[in-house]
C-alpha cells in the first residue's frame, strides 16, 4: 500500500512495491497521502515513486470484473484523484523508476514534472490495444499535458516510450540513470517548494479549468 514520509521540505509518496493498481483502497490511501500534503503548511513539495520494477500499471482490471455495478462510481473516483493531484497547491514532481501502463501514465500527467529512469521501464498508453477508450475527462487531461502530436501517437498507437524516447517528445522532463531518478525527483521539489500555497493552487486551478471539471464530473464520468 501506498506510504507518505516526509523529508524536510519535500514528502516522499512511495506507491507501492507491487504492480500498484488502482484498487479502491489504494486509491483512498492515495487520496489520503494528496490531503496530507496539501493541507500542510510551509514551504512543501512532493515526489510520487515506487519501489520495484513497476510505478503503476493503472486500473484494477480484475476488481473491475467483479464489481461492474461499481464502474461508475470506481471512474469517479478515479479521476477526481487525477483532479486532486492536477490542482494540488504544491509543486508536484513524479519520479518514475520502472514500468508506468495506462492509468499510471496518466497518473504521471497529473504532476508538475516527470523523471523517468533512461535506460529500462517503459511509459506507455495501452487502451488502444486493451479495447478499452480512454473517458472523455482522461482524454482530457492527456492532450492538456502533451503536445498534439506525442498525444496523438501515444493515445492511438500505444506506443511503448522508453525514458530517453519520452522525453524527446516531452512526455517527461528528465531521462537520468536508474540510480539518479530519486535524488534528481527530490532536487526538483525542493528548488520549488517554497512555491508552495494558494496562489500556486490558484493558478493550477486556472490553467486547467475544463481539464478539472471534467475529471470533477460525477454525473457523465464515462461521457
Amino acid at each position: 500500500m501506498p506510504t507518505l514520509d516526509r523529508r524536510d521540505d519535500v514528502f516522499v509518496l512511495d506507491l507501492g512495491d507491487g504492480e500498484n493498481r488502482f484498487h479502491p483502497d489504494w486509491v483512498a490511501a492515495v487520496g489520503a497521502a494528496l490531503d496530507e500534503v496539501g493541507g500542510a503548511g510551509g514551504p512543501r513539495a512532493m515526489v510520487t515513486t515506487a519501489t520495484g520494477k513497476i510505478w503503476s500499471n493503472g486500473l484494477d482490471l480484475d476488481w473491475l470484473g467483479g464489481n461492474p455495478e461499481r464502474r461508475q462510481d470506481y471512474v469517479v473516483s478515479v479521476q477526481q484523484l487525477y483532479a486532486r493531484l492536477l490542482a494540488l497547491p504544491v509543486i508536484t514532481v513524479a519520479a518514475v523508476q520502472g514500468h508506468a501502463f495506462a492509468a499510471g501514465a496518466i497518473l504521471t500527467l497529473a504532476h508538475d514534472l516527470k523523471v523517468m529512469r533512461a535506460d529500462r521501464g517503459y511509459w506507455c498508453l495501452p487502451e488502444v490495444d486493451l479495447g478499452i477508450p480512454f473517458t472523455p475527462a482522461m482524454s482530457a487531461l492527456i492532450q492538456a499535458r502533451l503536445g498534439p502530436q506525442a498525444a496523438h501517437e501515444a493515445m492511438v498507437t500505444g506506443r511503448r516510450y522508453g525514458g530517453t524516447d519520452a522525453q524527446r517528445r516531452g512526455i517527461v522532463d528528465h531521462a537520468v540513470a536508474q540510480d539518479a531518478v530519486a535524488g534528481t525527483a527530490v532536487e526538483l521539489a525542493r528548488a520549488g517548494a517554497a512555491k508552495a500555497g494558494d496562489a500556486l493552487g490558484v493558478i493550477k486551478a486556472r490553467l486547467y479549468a475544463p481539464v478539472l471539471a471534467a475529471l470533477r464530473d460525477t454525473a457523465h464520468p464515462l461521457g
